[in-house]
């Protein structure tokens, strides 16, 4: 990490996005994960956030699997205009299948949920909830992916499944950004890799690389978020962008 960069958003202002109106409205998807409820942490205690939803299957019912409960929640809210939307979830392992190491690892009703959780959930989240963001403000939407969906930044290989559908799950973001600012003008949308988070769904990976807490990694992404000024970016946790 960039130890000049961390401090510049060590002296930031009280408000965490300010980028966003005053009284700005967030919506949290995925908030009782580790890096999920670690936003809604910082949201809360944002001097200008006017109203903080969080939804998760565990504290709502919303499941990301089910398309009518992501419908339901976003007809929910839908009389009132977003300016934060954070999609903040995502599978790692299936029962007891990790990453694949190789191709004679690859079992297809993995591969299809991991598809279904990283890419077509958030794909439907998209459709439901990216229509109801401000068209007149500023508005934020992230979405988050993993840097092992980079394909041009895949030197390693392995992981197929797990890298494959945060690949697509960045083609969905970059393309529903082109659609969104055809109408949504001050809309800016992106991918966010969050780091090597301690979390339960990297910690039996994470034995050779840097890790943060999903603190620091809630922190760090509401920052880039907040200087985000290109809409359909797929960037870290530092803002720097990855390559797709």
């Amino acid at each position: 990490m960039d130890s000049n960069w961390a401090n510049r958003m060590d002296s930031s202002t009280d408000t965490i996005v300010p980028s966003l109106p005053t009284g700005f409205r967030a919506v949290v998807i995925g908030a009782s994960g580790g890096i999920g409820s670690a936003i809604c942490d910082h949201l809360r205690t944002d001097p200008h956030i006017g109203d903080l939803v969080e939804l998760s299957r565990d504290r709502n019912g919303f499941d990301l699997l089910d398309e009518t409960t992501i419908a339901a929640a976003a007809g929910l809210l839908s009389a009132k205009r977003l300016h934060l939307l954070v999609c903040a979830t995502g599978v790692l392992t299936v029962g007891d299948h990790g990453p694949e190491k190789s191709l004679r690892d690859i079992d297809p009703a993995t591969m299809l949920l991991q598809f279904r959780t990283n890419a077509v959930g958030p794909a439907l989240v998209a459709k439901h909830f990216l229509p109801l963001l401000d068209r007149r403000d500023r508005s934020i939407a992230l979405f988050l992916s993993a840097r092992v969906g980079s394909i041009g930044d895949n030197r390693l290989g392995g992981w197929i499944s797990y890298r494959s559908s945060k690949a697509a799950l960045n083609q969905i973001v970059k393309t529903a950004s082109i659609e969104l600012s055809r109408t949504h003008p001050q809309a800016v949308i992106a991918a966010v890799h969050p780091g090597t988070v301690r979390t339960r769904l990297s910690d039996p990976y994470a034995a050779r690389h840097p890790t943060i807490s999903s603190e620091q990694a809630a922190a760090f992404i509401l920052h880039a978020a907040d200087g985000l000024d290109k809409t359909g970016s797929f960037i870290a946790y530092d803002g720097r962008e990855i390559e797709w």
